[in-house]
């Protein structure tokens, strides 16, 4: 058995390590499959006359873990001292019917999406069916 660690950005949750899981034992000489969210790292044992760490990193990629996890950044200023060209910015607001409870707003460019799917799932697809 030959064992393989592969950095996985893109897994940042328990539902992600089921999924690469999934993949990863479904592939043809994979014995073992150990997944850490938290690390965002898998150590895969396989069988070196069937598979190779390339084609296992080839088919998590197929997937988009292997992406890097775009997370838009803030700019760190007031609201009152952003600029019209940055692109992100976080309001903060507090009022005095919630007592302490603080509110948080962030305004996203209007050409991106506002919902995506998680890497390795797909869009769900409604299907219509007639009666």
């Amino acid at each position: 058995m030959t064992q393989a660690t592969i950095s996985v950005p893109a897994m940042y949750g328990d539902h992600h390590v089921l999924e690469v899981r999934r993949i990863l034992l479904a592939c043809p000489g994979v014995e073992d499959v150990g997944a850490s969210s938290a690390f965002q790292v898998v150590e895969v044992s396989f069988d070196p006359e069937q598979q190779n760490e390339d084609s296992l990193k080839a088919k998590l990629a197929e997937y988009g873990y292997l992406d890097p996890l775009l997370v838009p950044a803030e700019t760190g200023a007031a609201v009152t001292e952003a600029t019209r060209k940055q692109a992100y910015f976080r309001h903060t607001a507090s009022y005095a019917e919630t007592k302490q409870t603080v509110g948080f707003e962030q305004k996203v460019a209007a050409a991106s999406r506002t919902l995506w799917s998680c890497p390795g799932m797909g869009v769900l697809k409604t299907i219509d069916s007639e009666s």
